[in-house]
């Protein structure tokens, strides 16, 4: 395999990723980076520890999506992140449209 074809595989990688993405969003409440990775998830705890003076991140993530195009099965029940460098985790806007409650109608 050339260079030029594994750069045409991991972009073509790349774009099913962001489709998948682009579909599943919808279904989640928060978006959480860290340096390592992006991740969906309905979930978020976030704790600030420290040990000896340092201090670090203990981000646990319940319902989660995983932005990694080398990972088979990006959706994961529970991940537990411990990380030193930042953590971003931001909440992502309800839609304006709220759809009725079964037997709402009736």
């Amino acid at each position: 395999m050339s260079s030029e074809d594994l750069e045409k595989y991991e972009t073509e990688m790349e774009l099913q990723l962001y489709k998948e993405y682009r579909d599943v969003v919808g279904l989640f409440t928060h978006v959480v980076e860290t340096e390592r990775r992006f991740y969906l998830a309905n979930s978020v705890d976030l704790k600030v520890r420290t040990d000896g003076g340092e201090v670090f991140f203990d981000v646990t993530m319940a319902d989660a999506w995983v932005w990694d195009i080398y990972r088979p099965a990006r959706f994961v029940k529970n991940v537990r992140v411990v990380t030193f460098k930042d953590v971003n985790i931001e909440e992502l806007p309800k839609p304006d449209i709220k759809l009725p409650e079964s037997g709402e109608f009736s």
